[in-house]
């Protein structure tokens, strides 16, 4: 619990808040667009008293929450629901998924599962964390099994592993596969990504003359999905936390 007296820096309370990241809250100050108490606040670096003094960004009042209060969560997410808080055609959510005690601590996706896809996702507070695990410099490998219809050649696991160029122009780092099993009508393989490129794995399977027939990430980081059953969700324990922390370098 925070002590009533307790200050923390500026733009540590709203990092905690899980707003942005502690650099995020620093350009957020510097663009005049934070106050404390009603005035504008001139630097990042001010103390602020969490239970008593009153911190807005953009009008909107931010709250305080202890390292020790974010909330970390797994989630086994089903095909056909949107990794979004809301959606405009009023689709399931991975939010729907989750009780009320913990949607009003609000946490947010880290990165997204695409509508078709399943597996693991992962929600937090924390918004240090989920910038560190978006962020290209922190890139954590990201293992989805893959189903596609037809034989998986090693020509194109070749050229996958070498790091592809999609129709679109994007540039691909090198993907790590494994071929499980193959019949004359599919191949399921074992990709292990390192990047956050939009629909990589559909698309790369497009432009090789395949089609993906089911897409599920087993783990991110150092997070694994494990037995968690679909549409089903767990807090991640303090020791996966610590050594999430600990490949984010955070515990420096």
């Amino acid at each position: 619990m925070t002590n009533e007296r307790e200050t923390v820096r500026l733009n540590k309370y709203i990092a905690a808040s899980g707003l942005t990241s502690r650099r995020g809250a620093d350009d957020l100050v510097k663009q005049g667009r934070v106050k404390i108490n009603g005035n504008t606040a001139d630097s990042p670096g001010i103390q602020v008293t969490p239970l008593v003094d009153r911190v807005e960004v953009n009008g909107k009042l931010v709250k305080y929450h202890s390292e020790e209060a974010h909330i970390y969560i797994a989630i086994n997410k089903p095909v056909r629901i949107v990794t979004t808080a809301n959606d405009p055609q009023n689709r399931p959510t991975v939010m729907d998924l989750l009780p009320p005690t913990i949607l009003k601590r609000r946490p947010f996706p880290i990165g997204r599962l695409d509508f078709f896809s399943e597996g693991l996702l992962l929600l937090t507070t924390d918004g240090e964390l989920c910038n560190r695990m978006i962020h290209p410099r922190w890139h954590q490998p990201k293992v989805y099994d893959v189903v596609v219809n037809g034989i998986v050649t090693p020509a194109m696991v070749q050229r996958m592993e070498n790091g592809m160029k999609l129709k679109e122009g994007d540039k691909l780092a090198p993907v790590k596969i494994k071929a499980n099993k193959s019949d004359k009508n599919s191949s399921r393989v074992r990709m292990v990504l390192r990047q956050g490129v939009n629909r990589q794995i559909r698309r790369m399977f497009r432009d090789l003359g395949l089609k993906v027939l089911k897409l599920k990430r087993i783990s991110h980081g150092t997070v694994n999905l494990g037995d968690l059953p679909p549409a089903k969700w767990r807090k991640l324990g303090t020791p996966e936390v610590n050594a999430l922390k600990k490949a984010l370098e955070m515990d420096k």
